[in-house]
This record gives C-alpha cells, sequence and structure tokens, in this order.
C-alpha cells in the first residue's frame, strides 16, 4: 500500500494546531465544492480533504495516524508494524484502508471496557506498542549561560493521553537545566517528553537545539569566543595593562607596545568551558579621543607637527 500525506492534503504544517486544521478544511471543502467548483476532480478532491479531515480533525486518530506514518513519503510504499497482521487486516483496495481498518478497531476497542484496547502492550493480550515520536525544539541562552549554566521554564503544544487513553493536544511546561559548557548547535535530550507511544508505548524524548542570543560584544564559533575591546591611541602605542570585562568574569590584560587596530589577544581556555575548553579572542580597537576641546585641538595639532606620520604611506600615497 501507498502512504498518504493527510496534511499535505489539507495544506497545514504538521505541527499546525486543531484550529489550523479545522480551518484549512472549511476552506477546502468551500473551494472544491462540487456545486460551486468548475475543478474536473472536484468529487475526488473533496473525498480526498474529508478523508483527511476525518483523521486529523480527531486528535486520537491523529496521534495514532502521526505515530504509525512515522518518517513515510507521499507515494511511498508503505509496511505496516511487526505483528500488525495478527490484530488486524491489511485488506483492501484503497491506500488507506490499512489507517480505515485501524481506527475502526481502536473504535471497537475503546468501547470494550477495560483490558480491551490497545495499551494491553506485547505481552498476555498481544495488542502492538509503538514508541512515541520525538520532538525538535529550539531554546535561546545568553553566552553567560553556556559560561555557568542555568535554569530554564519553555511550554511546548504536545499530544498527550489523559486517564482515558484519549489524546489531546495540551500545553506543556517544563524545567530545563542548561549544563555549563554547552554550544550553540548542541543538542539536549529529555527522555520521555516527546510525544505519547501508542498502545502503552513509551513516550518520544524532546530534543532542545541551542541557540544563542545576539549580543553586539561577542562572537561565538564552536567553544571559541572573540570579544572587541576599544583601547586609546597611547595605551596601544606605549602598551599598558588594562581591565577588560568578559563572560568569565573581568580579567588583567597587557596591551603590548606598538598594538594596532585588529591584534588579537588569546586567552588560552577563557572561551567556552566545553569537555575541551575554548579560548577568549580580544581583539584590539584603536579608539581615538574626540578633538572636543581646545586643549584637546592643541594636543592633535602638535602630534602632526611633531610626528610626520603617515598612514598611508604603505600604500603608496
Amino acid at each position: 500500500m501507498e502512504y498518504k500525506d493527510y496534511y499535505q492534503t489539507l495544506g497545514v504544517e504538521k505541527t499546525a494546531t486543531q484550529d489550523e486544521i479545522k480551518k484549512a478544511y472549511r476552506k477546502l471543502v468551500r473551494q472544491y465544492h462540487p456545486d460551486v467548483s468548475k475543478h474536473k476532480d472536484a468529487d475526488a478532491k473533496t473525498k480526498d480533504i474529508n478523508e483527511a479531515y476525518d483523521v486529523l480533525g480527531d486528535a486520537e486518530k491523529r496521534a495514532a495516524y502521526d505515530e504509525l506514518g512515522r518518517g513515510a513519503r507521499p507515494g511511498q510504499g508503505f509496511q505496516p508494524p511487526p505483528d500488525w497482521g495478527t490484530q488486524f487486516d491489511f485488506g483492501g483496495e484503497g491506500a488507506n484502508d490499512f489507517f480505515n481498518d485501524l481506527f475502526a478497531h481502536v473504535g471497537r476497542r475503546s468501547r470494550g471496557g477495560a483490558g480491551a484496547g490497545m495499551g494491553a502492550g506485547m505481552g498476555g493480550g498481544g495488542g502492538f506498542q509503538m514508541p512515541g515520536e520525538d520532538i525538535h525544539a529550539a531554546i535561546a541562552i545568553d553566552l553567560r549561560d553556556a559560561y555557568d549554566g542555568a535554569a530554564r521554564t519553555i511550554s511546548l503544544r504536545v499530544p498527550q493521553q489523559d486517564a482515558q487513553g484519549r489524546t489531546t493536544v495540551q500545553d506543556k511546561t517544563l524545567s530545563v537545566n542548561i549544563p555549563k559548557g554547552v554550544t550553540p548547535g548542541q543538542q539536549l535530550r529529555m527522555r520521555g517528553q516527546g510525544h505519547p507511544g501508542f498502545g502503552g508505548g513509551p513516550a518520544g524524548d524532546l530534543y532542545l537545539e541551542i541557540g544563542l542570543n545576539p549580543d553586539a560584544r561577542y562572537r561565538v564559533e564552536g567553544t571559541h569566543v572573540y570579544q572587541d575591546v576599544p583601547v586609546a591611541p597611547w595605551e596601544a602605542a606605549l602598551g599598558a595593562s588594562i581591565s577588560v570585562p568578559t563572560p568569565s568574569g573581568t580579567v588583567e590584560v597587557t596591551v603590548p607596545p606598538g598594538s594596532q587596530s585588529g591584534r588579537k589577544l588569546r586567552l588560552k581556555g577563557r572561551g567556552i568551558p566545553a569537555k575541551t575548553p575554548g579560548d577568549l579572542y580580544l581583539i584590539l580597537n584603536v579608539v581615538l579621543p574626540p578633538a572636543s576641546s581646545d586643549r584637546a585641538r592643541e594636543l592633535y595639532e602638535a602630534m602632526a607637527r611633531d610626528l610626520a606620520f603617515n598612514p598611508r604611506e604603505r600604500i603608496g600615497a
């Protein structure tokens, strides 16, 4: 049999809410209704739309469809999970007969009383179990959190099963511990916080991908951190010891005499404290004081007169 993508049929994402699915269904039904549509395949299109909404519009059917169709693609041959043949009949002419048969059995079993449901497991009852699908999400932290670790609270909309085994979409709040030394792109795994399992199977996992909040002071490459540090002309020319606030605290840095803008000072091991700590690179930026007073202008005029300095000499000017 071939897999049908009901989300594609309704033109919605797999993360769509039930309200979004309902709105998409109503819009398409009006568009392709045989009484108003001039589309040559309006009847077939309307049948497909109704079929898709019959599944996705029901939270329990949707959860089962998501689990059984995980990783499948439209038009692709679909291989039912092992041992389904012992419980259901896969016969039928349409590509969707498998899912229709599944939901029919789920409905009959859910009305059959305690112990008759799919949650019987692969043990004595012989029911089918399938692990829940994983959830992938992103979380943004400050660079300082990557240095020190942090605790965050996040909210997700995920399917959950109630005491009667029905699946609904609910808001879920989780506390997340950000470990010290995480890097951009790294994923944190939270076991059992994904989609609920099918037939009593274990829940999937939640994977949180780490991102960094924008910060004009820093640039991060892997575990290395780059930071611009303004210095005065005399500090750059004569050398100096300066205090610099960094993500890991204030450090005392020696500026070598004769430094120019763009010079990098490497502080080994002062980058993100991962298993192999990165380095912190301080990039010097020579900043000129403004000639905003008579005394300042006099000093600049004296420098122009006495130093005979041409910064464009290297380019032949």
